[in-house]
């Protein structure tokens, strides 16, 4: 697999993690410097100044350390710099043990970061410009990914998008891998229920733009073994 932050960009943006434990730090740093859809979102601009940014099943807050570390490092992408000062981040994560160590990680960042328990199913969206949704939805049914797609177009602001990353079904072995680490790291995490709930990727893009979404996709596992697809959905 490859790297995809640079090293001391890295170690800035997983330090705060210590405070929150071994697993937090250590699973902190794999998953920063092994998947690419974090430099991805940084390199390709989706967020913009002022943004609110709603993640959906953010697990420890990554996505909310990478933003805001990148703020705070001089060197590594400095052309964000003014674009994550400004920027304000919810986090809503169903499992308990995940929010008390992004809150312990995160703390010394402020209100502009709030992360809280809840189920992505029943829990108020609020208004944002970005939602982001990595590798959650497929685990909850069919017609309960729909409702929350709903939602989401919804909840954005007129021009704001939905950053939704999932697995294409039709993709073969590398979608059986992917189930199959998923469902390890799933379990790490405390979840005692494995049930997906795939779909290949043109039926992911039929239902989003049947909602009204500008759908575009992008592969997102270079240098990993998994089926991973990102879709950028744009509200006209």
């Amino acid at each position: 697999m490859g790297h995809f932050l640079p090293s001391e960009l890295l170690d800035h943006i997983c330090k705060p993690y210590q405070r929150a434990g071994k697993f937090a730090w250590h699973f902190a740093r794999g998953k920063l410097d092994r998947d690419p859809v974090f430099a991805h979102i940084l390199q390709a601009r989706y967020i913009s100044h002022h943004a609110r940014v709603l993640d959906i099943g953010c697990g420890q807050g990554l996505l909310a350390a990478l933003l805001c570390g990148v703020d705070n490092y001089a060197c590594a992408y400095p052309e964000h710099k003014a674009e994550f000062k400004a920027v304000s981040i919810t986090g809503i994560e169903l499992m308990h043990n995940d929010v008390m160590r992004a809150q312990q990680a995160l703390q010394d960042f402020g209100p502009r970061i709030r992360i809280v328990q809840g189920d992505m199913r029943q829990t108020d969206f609020g208004v944002a410009d970005v939602v982001v949704i990595l590798d959650v939805l497929h685990y909850v049914p069919y017609n309960e990914q729909n409702d929350i797609l709903k939602r989401v177009y919804a909840c954005l602001s007129s021009g704001g998008s939905l950053l939704l990353r999932v697995g294409d079904a039709a993709a073969g072995l590398p979608f059986l891998f992917s189930t199959w680490v998923d469902a390890v790291v799933f379990a790490l995490r405390g979840h005692t229920s494995v049930r997906v709930y795939c779909r290949s990727l043109a039926e992911w893009k039929d239902q989003l733009e049947n909602i009204g979404f500008k759908v575009t996709d992008i592969p997102m596992h270079q240098g990993t073994p998994f089926a991973n697809i990102l879709l950028h959905c744009r509200r006209p």
